[in-house]
């Protein structure tokens, strides 16, 4: 005959299944979330006012005809920029650290020290300046957004977001990696105390001999004191 404690085992064991399953339970309630166009609205026009950010761009695989893996620097509204861009040339990753200061352009490689290029902005392969444009960039990016529903709440670096899955327009996308193709879905989390883009993971799909690729682009330091100087 089973002991007590036997049968308090089995006795509790259904209900000690329930919770356990329950907790495992993917499904999210979604009916008291806030609306997901109006979100990605609001964002839109929280982000044509910011002034500076620190933003980072990494891409896995490969997307368009420059080759961009990462990307990362300091930015300002007026278009002056600091920071490395990392490119796959001939399968080999290749760092360019970059000041640009209004006209003037300040380029150095791994192998070489600072340069002024004699080319102005036009010599530079990406403009950096285009991110924090209020009519290109991560604004337009939300602005041109279509089908945003929200997911949930989520948490990015201590910061309580919004989670919110979008289509996006390419055009507008090609401001931070240019040439991507049509397409695009994805995701951005938005600051849930002011509505600004804290990230975005960008789907670009598998087109021709191309494989899929995702772009995953973060934004911190908005708005913080930034100084751009002439190495």
């Amino acid at each position: 005959m089973p002991s007590a404690r036997a049968l308090l085992a089995l006795l509790t064991l259904p209900t000690l299944l329930t919770f356990a399953l329950a907790g495992c339970s993917k499904d999210e309630d979604t009916s008291n979330l806030p609306d997901g166009t109006t979100l990605v609205s609001e964002s839109a026009t929280a982000m044509r006012t910011i002034n500076s950010a620190h933003l980072t761009i990494d891409v896995d695989g490969s997307i368009g005809s420059l080759p961009i893996k990462r990307a990362e620097g300091d930015l300002k509204r007026d278009g002056d920029a600091k920071g490395n861009i990392q490119l796959l040339v001939f399968g080999q990753l290749s760092q360019l650290d970059f000041v640009l200061l209004g006209d003037d352009v300040y380029l150095k490689s791994v192998t070489g020290g600072w340069q002024k290029s004699t080319g102005g902005s036009a010599s530079f392969p990406y403009d950096p300046s285009a991110i924090l444009d209020p009519d290109k960039g991560v604004a337009k990016l939300l602005a041109t957004a279509t089908n945003a529903k929200t997911e949930g709440a989520e948490t990015i670096d201590g910061q309580d977001t919004w989670r919110v899955a979008v289509t996006f327009d390419s055009t507008a996308a090609s401001a931070l990696v240019p040439g991507v193709p049509s397409g695009l879905t994805g995701q951005v989390w938005l600051d849930k105390a002011n509505k600004h883009l804290l990230k975005a993971v960008i789907k670009a799909p598998a087109s021709g001999n191309t494989p899929a690729a995702t772009i995953t682009v973060t934004l911190t330091k908005i708005d913080a004191p930034v100084t751009i100087s002439a190495p």
